[in-house]
């Protein structure tokens, strides 16, 4: 499955009720709180001695992806534009993989 095809297939369960600042704003305040629960995972393995749920992990990794497609639906661009874009950047930042010193003497 590419991008653009689970953007497409993610967004049939969006809200068909919400304008496009709704859905702007559902998405980044959904990116905020499955990243929250992401970021409890990984707590809970570090600190309070739970194993890695991985499982879990990666369904919260799921919505994350959701709201990203949300995000972009919003903003009326496809999913894998805005991977494209991403990886041209990297690519720019770090041409010959991640360096440390162009990392903290970015541009």
């Amino acid at each position: 499955m590419d991008a653009n095809e689970y953007q497409r297939l993610a967004m049939r369960t969006l809200n068909p009720e919400l304008d496009r600042t709704q859905v702007l704003t559902n998405a980044v305040m959904g990116l905020s709180g499955e990243s929250g629960e992401a970021t409890d995972i990984v707590k809970k393995h570090l600190f309070q001695g739970h194993e890695l749920d991985r499982e879990a992990l990666a369904a919260e990794l799921g919505d994350v992806c959701w709201y990203v497609a949300e995000a972009a639906t919003a903003l009326g661009i496809e999913l894998g534009d805005v991977l494209e874009a991403n990886i041209a950047k990297l690519q720019a930042r770090y041409p010959e993989g991640f360096d440390s010193d162009r990392s903290i003497n970015r541009k």
